[in-house]
């Protein structure tokens, strides 16, 4: 997607203030809006590694459901975001294609959740991501990506993901910042849940 459709907002330096930086990455597959996402967001010029599709990826890279895909991330999107004063999320957003998922597990480390992107057009491209979060016992939320503007019920698309109620879920549109904060504001907040659950079991 050109990235003068994105809505501009201002790239500012980090706060003196900042005391707590998280570091969140951002999945789900070919397509999908991961790298549109961080763009999308970040307060800072966002780095990624965009190559060109060329002939020698036909028959790898499916791009059924995304006919308009030009480029494909190659190794990881990188942006940041100040949520507060204090608080200040590092976003790496992981490559899509299943040639490059041995990448996933190192930038899984020392991240404290993750963004799972779905579009409903290849819902099934959304299948291993949570498979190996599962498997990590990372904390995640699925947000559907609603390109199109067509609206789909947020409980069956749980129930084609066949996800658990624990695992939030929320609309957003990932070429916009407010839309894409919102996504990121939800996975805090459930991180936090998390953490004073187990605070009071202990």
């Amino acid at each position: 997607m050109d990235s003068a459709s994105f809505e501009q907002t201002p790239r500012t330096p980090l706060m003196d203030t900042t005391t707590d930086a998280l570091k969140i990455v951002i999945v789900g597959g070919f397509g999908v809006g991961k790298t549109t996402m961080v763009q999308s967001v970040s307060e800072i010029r966002p780095l990624n590694t965009e190559e060109t599709m060329t002939r020698a990826g036909v028959g790898i890279d499916e791009v059924d459901g995304a006919p308009r895909k030009t480029t494909t991330t190659v190794a990881f999107d990188f942006g940041r975001i100040s949520l507060n004063e204090q608080m200040v999320l590092y976003l790496f957003g992981a490559p899509g294609q299943q040639r490059f998922w041995f990448l996933w597990d190192q930038l899984f480390s020392g991240t404290l959740g993750v963004v799972v992107l779905v579009d409903i057009r290849r819902i099934q491209d959304s299948w291993y991501a949570i498979d190996r979060l599962e498997h990590h016992k990372m904390p995640f939320i699925v947000a559907h990506n609603n390109f199109s503007g067509e609206p789909y019920p947020l409980d069956k698309l749980r129930k084609a993901l066949d996800l658990s109620d624990d695992v939030p879920m929320i609309e957003c549109d990932a070429r916009q910042r407010d839309s894409s904060k919102a996504a990121l504001i939800a996975l805090v907040n459930h991180l936090y849940a998390l953490s004073s659950a187990q605070e009071t079991t202990l």
